[in-house]
């Protein structure tokens, strides 16, 4: 790696390095004899990621291979593995608004329903050009409406609007990346007045990123504002939130025993799965320690990771060797059930959760997984 490549990323660490070694003080892990570790992976589902070897946009009949093989050894892959409830790990596939496919959302809709998973919204969008708030208004407006039709979207549980999960393209949500890949500053009151009850997109790698880590947090800044995620009101048990979308964080931080070719070499850990970055039990540790919960919580662990699916080369960090052996050693390991007790769940059944939590609700994390947002359509539990 070049010079200029490791100043780049020292470069991006500095907004978020001082609250890391701040929590790392701070947030020491509670005399707690038995946590719940509240595990869901936010998938960057992209059929038509272009071809890594071409750059050419891949075709419509290798987007649909893709999707079936997908739902097809993704099940196999890991369905003997399953947590507390009896769930496997269930994918969110947050797919693209830009991209939307009849074909393909009916074949990813149709597993979704088999209970293998959820689909929420993802977006990219002023990428070439700034865009603009009434194109992102409709356009997410439109997806939804989609997503709703085919039974894919949550409602609160009184009923009302559909009302889906979030992740922003290039990671730059609200126009935080210094107006590259979004251009709407005021694009979070857009999310809240299409229905958005929470964004998953932090941890953002690179310039996106900003001084709040590893928390689950209301805005603290007018919604209509340039990136008003960047101060924001963690969750606390006794007080229920009221500004939506809620920030659903996945951790951030510093692994010091990372090594490469036998040798040390720390690096940045930011909950990502891939070939590069398999899961591990040793990353698990890293995970747990930044303490993501609800105030008042401790004992309920929000673990939020981060894929892209559909890139080929990943495959074996989501269901090949390197998952199985973590999956394997996370759910017999002598530590489950002992030291911590494992909850697979979606990104609306982590919110739901949390939520329960701010309402004082104890015990079994897994039971509130339908608390307050429910799925228009109920899937099969497998």
């Amino acid at each position: 790696m070049s010079w200029k490549e490791n100043w780049r990323k020292t470069r991006a660490a500095l907004p978020w390095l001082p609250a890391f070694l701040w929590q790392s003080f701070a947030r020491r892990p509670a005399d707690i004899r038995l946590v719940h570790l509240l595990i869901g992976v936010a998938d960057h589902f992209e059929p038509m990621q272009r071809e890594e070897t071409s750059g050419m946009a891949v075709d419509p009949r290798e987007q649909e291979r893709r999707v079936k093989r997908w739902c097809r050894e993704y099940p196999a892959g890991i369905e003997a593995w399953r947590d507390q409830e009896g769930q496997p790990l269930r994918h969110t596939y947050f797919y693209p608004a830009e991209e939307f496919d009849d074909a393909l959302v009916d074949r990813l809709a149709e597993f979704c329903h088999a209970g293998w998973g959820e689909i929420e919204i993802h977006l990219h969008h002023g990428v070439n050009a700034p865009d603009t708030a009434e194109n992102t208004a409709e356009t997410l407006t439109a997806f939804r409406d989609a997503l709703a039709a085919r039974g894919c979207l949550a409602r609160e549980s009184d009923g009302g609007a559909a009302r889906y999960g979030f992740v922003h393209g290039n990671w730059a949500l609200a126009n935080s990346d210094h107006g590259r890949f979004c251009g709407v500053d005021r694009e979070m009151q857009i999310l809240a007045e299409t229905g958005c009850y929470a964004d998953f997109t932090l941890p953002a790698p690179g310039s996106a990123l900003s001084g709040k880590i590893n928390a689950i947090y209301e805005c603290a800044l007018p919604l209509d504002r340039r990136a008003p995620h960047r101060r924001g009101r963690r969750l606390q048990r006794g007080r229920i939130p009221g500004t939506f979308p809620l920030i659903v964080q996945g951790p951030l931080g510093i692994d010091f025993s990372r090594r490469k070719r036998g040798w040390l070499a720390p690096g940045i850990e930011s909950g990502e799965l891939s070939a590069a970055n398999p899961p591990s039990m040793r990353r698990l540790r890293l995970w747990r320690d930044t303490a993501i919960c609800v105030a008042g919580r401790p004992d309920w662990i929000f673990i939020k990771l981060h894929c892209h699916g559909m890139i080929s080369r990943d495959e074996p960090a989501m269901f090949g060797a390197s998952a199985q052996q973590f999956l394997g050693e996370l759910t017999d390991g002598p530590g489950c059930g002992s030291e911590y007790m494992v909850h697979f769940v979606t990104m609306r059944e982590m919110v739901n959760v949390a939520l329960a939590a701010c309402e004082g609700r104890h015990g079994n994390p897994g039971e509130y997984r339908e608390h307050r947002f429910r799925l228009a359509e109920a899937a099969v539990r497998i």
